[in-house]
This record gives structure tokens, C-alpha cells and sequence, in this order.
């Protein structure tokens, strides 16, 4: 990649930050901004060197009820998170203007493991969080937009960094049961003797659900899932040891068409398959150490190896190209992979500077990946099945320089580098490539302004951020020559996309408990990564860019005159266009991109029996097609948890799912279809309804 001016400052920045470290000086600890937690977001003044970036606490997680795991996304700001098939497949996932399909160009992490797989069997940066157990979860870090050096791939749109917690206090048996078949149980607590006693803090975990769900083809999803886990302390060393377990299976109700729901052939919660769904299963070792030099200085590493296989099937078309035996499709995969992370910060002699540097690398293996025509799930043929054997490592450096009270750099370069290697049944799409990129990073924060005569002016600071990142290809796409269906030639992929992005955001908090932030961005992508209906994945499309603005405000009411209260409000817009000459006279709308984001949330956490939350979230329309002519409508759910505590030792809740029982979609798509009565083909709008109200009584004792 061809030099720019932002790469080679930011490359001289880290050179130089890297010759003064060499210098014989006594260190001297950076002084950075104390960061006020107020308990559900630690999003204050100084906690972060972008608007858009922040952390979210246990407490708040721990407060909002989830009708699926993997909704803790959307915790952070802007994030939507939906299904469109069964509950054991990968959710669905918004921001910024991204239909993220199930993960592509946002980056997820749980325990230091990168979640977003690569060259899936369903969708490029799959990103499948159903193994977690939401209250596990100890902090969300999260960061949008690719201005930090530490996020490699998938993180265009942003990334977020899960972290689970060290140890629990005591057991605790919960058990939740719910509408249509729902019932859940969890158990976790402490192992052994607690470090505080001499020993080390260990826990564990065990969960089981089922679910048949509003379906009149019953979901039957049946999902296990388990954890251990072991902290140990000796001085400024900490080390964690995690193991991981998940399985699953289900039966899927995907989208429907529109027009037999409106001729009355189908209902809302009917299936056109009713043998669509699939089977998974995960399990997963980590480890995570840190070790602490002192004035500000250390270690970490990561190191990990997971195990995971799926079959998913799926019929999108119905009869369309088969109308016999119908076009269910079964996608497969038989993964193994394994990473490691390595990161060092030094505290650079004679002025407030930090110097981070840090190396990744990640290898998968396909043994094999695979897509066969399958009629209610029993394989009929294959189209095309491949071993894969994907390696990604990258170098990283981030210099920040403390100039004065109220100014201070993070300056970043990150070199990546991918290598693909596929064996394919299918002639000509055998083959080795790689790919590299260069993505500098640079951020810009003024104030706060401690000297100033003006109140406001102390509690506020103001951000600039550049930065360039990618997404990788699936490593099928950079070695093919034919298409495997048709046999008709198609061009091979880049292996790595590029982007290049933007920020201005300002953070205050103009009253004690207040927190506000507002950012404006744009992102331009290389190669847009958009849903293929009648194929059940993405593909590599036109260059595109993305520009919006996001407002978001967190308050502690307690400070306020309302004890216990909390109050957290997100709002974004966006826009998705296309760039460069539109050669068919399609349009330049990116189809399935969310325009308008809001949530609302209200939390009761005080000192009294009673608790309880209440969240409103809602999401815009979006096109269906380039031109604009087909769009989806507007999403909007509430959820309400109300809890009692019975006493200190028991507990329970009541969460109500789509309040006011809203008739909505969580997905929306235009392609052709054929019904098995149809005589041929029919371009139309295909969409998954949210859930009706269900309601969940969860009683949780500890013992």
C-alpha cells in the first residue's frame, strides 16, 4: 500500500517514541486523566481517547434482562442485535450503518479470543456468542470506528473486548421458566478455598436451556453450556485459566415471504421448511497473563485453542431452483483454531509518555468446510467442500504523549499479513495467496481543561481520530476461478479489504452523575460485504462509505434527588452509499443498512427490596434495493424486568420480551422466491417477525 502522510507521521512518531525509551533516564508514571466510574458505564472525562469508545460495568449487565445471549452487544451504543432463523445460529448484528450480517467488520472478543471466524461455511466473520453466559460477563470494552492499533481484523465498524470475571462470592442456583416451552437453569459458584484464604479463585459454571418458542413448527432448541475458570496471584503477576463448553441443536423458522403471509397460505410464525435448523458445538481453552513492572509498565499475554463444528441448514428459495426436491442447502464446517497475543507497555523516561507494542497471531484450520444440496437435511449432492488452512499475524505499536494538561496524542501503525491456502473439489479454485495491509492510526485529545475559569470547560474534552483498517476475505474467494454452482468464471477476491475513517467527538459532563458524548464519523470500505438470499451468504461487492452521527447520554439519577436511579439514552444516524460508477444502473443504496438507531434505558438498583429496568429500543427503516424504491419498516420493542428481593439470599424477577406486542420484523430481505404452488419465480420481501410478549419468572437463591 502506497504510503500515505498520516502513515508516515504515525510511523515517526512510534520510531521516535521508541528511541527515547532507549535513553538511561528514570521512567516517570504518564499522568492521565482520573476517571470518574459511575457505576454502569465508565464513560467519564478522561476514561478514553475517543467519544465513541468506553466500558460498560457488570452492574449495568447485570440489570437488563436479555432474551438472548448474544444481546449484551448491545450494551454498546448503537449496536442492534436480531435473528433471523433459529436461536442456535449466529444473530444477527447492526451499527453504523452496517447490516454486520453475523460479525463481519465488527470485532468481537470474549477472555482475549477473537469470536469472528474467518472463511465460515455461512457467513464471512460469523460471530456466535451463544456459548456465553451473560453472568459471567464482568466489563464490555468497546471502541468504534478503526482508530486503535491493538484491533487487527473485522474491526471497521469497531470492536468489543468481553471480559468474564475473577471470582464469585458465593453459589448461586437459578432457574428461569417462560412462555412456549422456555425453561432455564444455572448454576455457578466458587471452587476450593478463595485467594483471600491462602488459596486460588477459581468458579465454575453449568447451564442448560430449551426453548420451543412462538414457532408452529416448535423450535426445540436444546443448548448446554459450561465454564471453568482459575485465577492465579503471585505479586504483580495475575494469570487466568479458562475452559469453555457449548452444544446445541434446533429446528429453524427462517424469513417467510411476504405475499403468502398476506394471501393467508402462511401464518407470521409459520415455516415454508420446516427442517431448517442445525447443530453446533464449541469448547475452548485460554489462558491470559499480565504481569506489572511498576510506574505504569507491563506484560500481557494471550494464548488460546478452540474446537468448534456446525451444520446449518437452510431454504431460502423454497422450490426455485429445484422444484422437485426443493433447495435446502446444508453449510458445514469442522474448525480448529489457535492464537496468541503478546503486548508490552513502557513508561518512556523525561515526560508523560506511554509506549505500547504488541504482536497476534491466529491459524485455522477447515477440515473440511462445505455446501451440499440437502432435502429435509439428508444430503443430495455436494457443490463444493474444501480444507482451508488460514493464517493471519500482525506487529503493532501506539505512542501517547501527554503535551500538556489539556493535550495529548495516541499515535498507532499496525502491519497485518494473511495467508490463504485451499484445497477445493471444485477444479480451478485450489490455490495459495496472501494479503497484507498497513493501517496507521492517529488520535487527538483536547482537554480537559483544568485551569480554566469556566466550570464546564474542566469536565470537558474534545477528540479527533483517524485511522485505516480491513476486513479479510473468505480464503475460497481469493483462490477461485469458477463459480462452484454455475461453472460460469468469476474474478478472485482481495484477501484483505481496506478502510479509511474518521471521528470528531466531544465528552462532558456537564453536571456530577451526567455524562454526554457526541461524535460525527465517516468510513469508507474498499469492497462491501452484502447478504446473497438464494445462497445463504455474503459476497464481495462495490466500494462504499458511510457517514453519520451518534449522541449518547448516561446519567446517575442518585446524584440527582432520585436514589437508585439510572438513565441511559443512545441516538445515531447514518448513512450508506456506494461509491463510483454505477455500471448497471442499480443504485448506489447499500442494501440492509439501518439509518436510525435509539434506545432508552431505565434502571432501579437502590438499597430497596425492589429493583427493576425498562428498555425501549428502536430501529429505522432500511432499503431493500440500490435504488431505494423497496424499504423495510421501522423496529420498535420494550423490555421490562420487575424484581423483589425476597431477602438477602433470594430473589426474583419478572422480565416481559416486545412489551406492547408489537408486529415487527427483526429482519427484512427483497429476493426471488418460489413456493411449491407457484409456476415460477417471485421477487419479493422476505422477513423474519420479532417474538410476540413473553413473559420469564426467574428465582435466583445463593447458598
Amino acid at each position: 500500500m502506497r504510503s500515505s502522510p498520516l502513515s508516515l507521521s504515525v510511523l515517526a512518531l512510534c520510531c521516535a517514541a521508541a528511541a527515547r525509551g532507549a535513553e538511561t533516564a528514570q521512567p516517570a508514571e504518564a499522568a492521565l486523566p482520573a476517571v470518574d466510574v459511575l457505576g454502569h458505564y465508565d464513560n467519564g472525562v478522561g476514561s478514553s481517547d475517543a467519544a465513541s469508545a468506553g466500558t460498560v460495568t457488570r452492574k449495568l449487565i447485570a440489570s437488563r434482562p436479555a432474551l438472548r445471549p448474544a444481546e449484551v452487544l448491545e450494551f454498546v451504543p448503537g449496536v442492534v442485535v436480531t435473528q433471523h432463523s433459529g436461536d442456535g445460529k449466529a444473530n444477527q448484528y447492526f451499527l453504523r450503518g452496517f447490516n454486520l450480517d453475523h460479525g463481519t467488520d465488527f470485532a468481537t472478543f470474549v477472555d482475549g479470543m477473537p469470536i469472528n471466524s474467518v472463511s465460515h461455511a455461512h457467513g464471512q466473520g460469523y460471530t456466535d456468542l451463544n456459548f456465553l453466559i451473560p453472568e459471567l460477563v464482568n466489563r464490555i470494552d468497546y471502541n468504534k470506528g478503526p482508530y486503535r492499533a491493538q484491533d487487527g481484523d473485522f474491526a471497521n465498524a469497531g470492536s468489543a473486548r468481553i471480559g468474564l470475571v475473577d471470582r464469585l462470592a458465593q453459589h448461586e442456583a437459578t432457574v428461569t421458566v417462560g412462555q412456549r416451552g422456555y425453561l432455564r437453569t444455572l448454576l455457578m459458584g466458587p471452587l476450593g478455598t478463595p485467594a483471600a484464604a491462602g488459596g486460588k479463585d477459581a468458579l465454575y459454571a453449568l447451564e442448560a436451556a430449551k426453548n420451543d418458542g412462538p414457532w408452529t413448527t416448535p423450535e426445540g432448541i436444546h443448548r448446554f453450556s459450561g465454564a471453568l475458570r482459575q485465577t492465579i496471584q503471585e505479586g504483580s503477576a495475575k494469570l487466568h485459566l479458562t475452559a469453555l463448553a457449548y452444544a446445541a441443536h434446533w429446528r429453524a423458522t427462517d424469513q417467510i415471504p411476504a405475499r403468502a403471509v398476506a394471501d393467508g397460505s402462511l401464518g407470521r410464525f409459520d415455516a415454508v421448511d420446516p427442517s431448517d435448523g442445525g447443530r453446533t458445538s464449541r469448547a475452548s481453552l485460554s489462558a491470559n497473563g499480565r504481569v506489572d513492572l511498576g510506574e505504569g509498565a507491563w506484560w500481557q499475554a494471550d494464548a488460546y485453542a478452540i474446537s468448534s463444528r456446525l451444520k446449518l441448514w437452510s431454504n431460502f428459495t423454497y422450490f426455485l431452483d429445484n422444484p422437485v426436491d426443493g433447495d435446502q442447502f446444508e453449510q458445514a464446517e469442522h474448525r480448529t483454531t489457535l492464537g496468541a497475543n503478546l503486548q508490552r507497555r513502557f513508561v518512556l523516561p523525561g515526560e508523560d509518555q506511554l509506549l505500547t507494542v504488541g504482536a497476534d497471531v491466529r491459524h485455522d484450520r477447515l477440515s473440511p468446510v462445505g455446501l451440499y444440496d440437502t432435502t429435509a437435511r439428508q444430503r443430495r449432492s455436494v457443490t463444493q467442500e474444501a480444507k482451508v488452512r488460514e493464517t493471519g499475524w500482525g506487529l503493532w505499536a501506539e505512542h501517547q504523549h501527554q503535551w500538556t494538561p489539556w493535550l495529548r496524542h495516541v499515535a498507532g501503525l499496525r502491519f497485518d499479513q494473511a495467508g490463504f491456502d485451499v484445497d477445493s473439489s471444485v477444479a480451478g479454485n485450489s490455490g495459495k495467496t496472501h494479503d497484507d495491509a498497513v493501517s496507521p492510526k492517529l488520535s487527538v485529545v483536547l482537554g480537559p481543561w483544568a485551569q480554566s475559569d469556566v466550570s464546564l470547560l474542566r469536565r470537558t474534552e474534545a477528540f479527533v481520530n483517524l485511522g485505516q483498517g480491513f476486513h479479510s476475505n473468505d480464503a475460497r474467494g481469493t483462490t477461485a476461478s469458477v463459480d462452484a454452482r454455475s461453472g460460469d468464471p468469476v474474478d478472485r477476491v482481495p484477501g484483505l479489504v481496506k478502510s479509511r475513517g474518521g471521528e470528531l467527538g466531544l465528552r462532558t459532563e456537564p453536571l456530577p452523575g451526567w455524562q454526554a458524548s457526541f461524535a460525527w464519523w465517516r468510513l469508507n470500505l474498499g469492497s462491501e460485504l452484502v447478504y446473497v438470499g438464494d445462497a445463504g451468504t455474503t459476497e464481495a461487492t462495490r466500494a462504499s462509505s458511510r457517514h453519520g452521527i451518534e449522541f449518547n447520554q448516561h446519567l446517575q439519577l442518585d446524584k440527582m434527588g432520585w436514589a437508585g436511579w439510572l438513565l441511559d439514552l443512545d441516538l445515531s444516524a447514518s448513512k450508506a452509499r456506494y461509491r463510483g460508477e454505477d455500471t448497471e444502473g442499480a443504485g448506489n443504496r447499500v442494501p440492509g443498512a439501518v439509518n436510525h438507531v435509539g434506545s432508552l434505558g431505565l434502571t432501579y438498583s437502590g438499597d430497596a427490596p425492589w429493583f427493576g429496568h425498562f428498555q425501549l429500543r428502536h430501529f429505522g427503516p432500511r432499503d431493500l434495493l440500490e435504488d431505494g424504491s423497496v424499504r423495510s419498516k421501522a423496529t420498535t420493542l420494550a423490555y421490562l424486568r420487575v424484581g423483589y428481593r425476597i431477602s438477602p439470599r433470594l430473589r426474583v424477577a419478572l422480565d416481559v420480551f416486545n412489551l406492547f406486542d408489537a408486529r415487527a420484523s427483526d429482519i427484512d430481505y427483497l429476493y426471488e422466491s418460489r413456493l411449491a404452488n407457484e409456476a415460477g419465480g417471485v421477487t419479493d420481501r422476505h422477513f423474519h417477525p420479532v417474538e410476540p410478549r413473553s413473559l420469564r419468572l426467574t428465582v435466583t437463591t445463593s447458598f
